[in-house]
């Protein structure tokens, strides 16, 4: 689809959310406030804060790529209706760009203040901190937006999260508060445990090849080196050539990296060819883009980040 396209399907989702918000109310009806996140993860931080508290919307269902993922006039209808929408901020969600034009509630970027990865290649880049991303989303820019990998980013987000809730329903603020600290205390146990279990990994054998590059943040808390990508860069919608495919399966070889992981959100066809060919263990359901569908235990953050360290560390025994 052309930008001109995206430029006008946008104009049509904002106006159609127009005249569905002068069609009546959908609000709760029981004293919450609604609210809106563009994808799980934060989504999955929202929740934890919020309890009860609030009516919450995700737009980007578990198990769905946001990468690919286009605004539905519903999701629209959501946005004009919510007092609060969070997103991430960093390019994952830019498909939300179109239904804040006109938008009269509260837009929070929970990522505000992250030191954030340059992710150019499949490679790991420069970080920058705090005002450079603020508020933008455009086209090409290179920031890593896979910022749940590491729980201490959580962690900062969840303190953005509580503020901006407790802004907008104060009088629910001493719970929110509450309910934040204590999901900060799990992601601090959940980063010890993973971290435990990546320590189980021999040295030598921390190696491993992406899909994509999706999972840098977590690579770099843990003490695990990326070698390479399948798919070049930060997004899904880019095919890798013959040679770029011949250069990771020799650095597959060169390296003695043992597995690739792919995510469970992403067509794993291209990976599992190279695992093939490079005659390595290929591992197809690692959460990386979004969390895990309810009762897989990676529903939340903090399951989503010892599924995988679990899966890792058996892989790369």
């Amino acid at each position: 689809m052309s930008r001109l396209h995206h430029v006008l399907l946008g104009y049509v989702i904002v106006a159609a959310s127009l005249v569905l918000a002068a069609c009546g109310s959908d609000e709760p009806g029981d004293g919450r406030i609604r609210v809106v996140a563009t994808i799980a993860p934060v989504g999955a931080i929202v929740e934890a804060v919020a309890g009860n508290s609030v009516h919450l919307d995700v737009l980007v269902k578990s198990g769905i790529d946001p990468h690919e993922y286009e605004l539905k006039t519903a999701d629209a209808r959501r946005i004009t209706r919510s007092a609060v929408v969070f997103r991430n901020g960093l390019g994952i969600d830019q498909f939300l760009d179109s239904a804040l034009s006109n938008y009269r509630g509260t837009s929070v970027t929970v990522t505000d203040g992250l030191a954030v990865r340059d992710a150019t290649n499949g490679h790991e880049g420069e970080k920058h901190k705090g005002e450079k991303h603020k508020g933008e989303e455009h086209e090409g820019e290179e920031h890593d937006p896979h910022v749940w990998h590491n729980p201490m980013n959580v962690i900062a987000m969840t303190d953005v999260v509580v503020k901006a809730l407790s802004a907008a329903a104060p009088q629910h603020a001493t719970a929110f508060e509450a309910n934040g600290r204590a999901y900060q205390d799990r992601l601090r146990g959940v980063d010890a445990e993973v971290q435990a279990i990546i320590n189980t990994i021999p040295a030598g054998q921390r190696k491993m090849v992406t899909n994509h590059d999706a999972i840098g943040y977590f690579t770099e808390r843990y003490g695990l080196t990326v070698v390479g990508t399948v798919i070049p860069g930060k997004t899904t919608g880019v095919e890798p050539s013959a040679s770029k495919i011949a250069e990771l399966v020799q650095a597959i070889r060169r390296e003695g990296v043992r597995a690739i992981f792919a995510e469970s959100s992403v067509d794993p066809k291209v990976a599992r060819s190279v695992a093939a060919e490079a005659n390595v263990k290929i591992v197809d359901d690692l959460y990386a883009d979004s969390l895990g569908s309810p009762g897989s235990g990676a529903e939340t953050i903090e399951g989503m980040l010892l599924a995988n360290a679990r899966k890792i560390a058996d892989a790369l025994r």
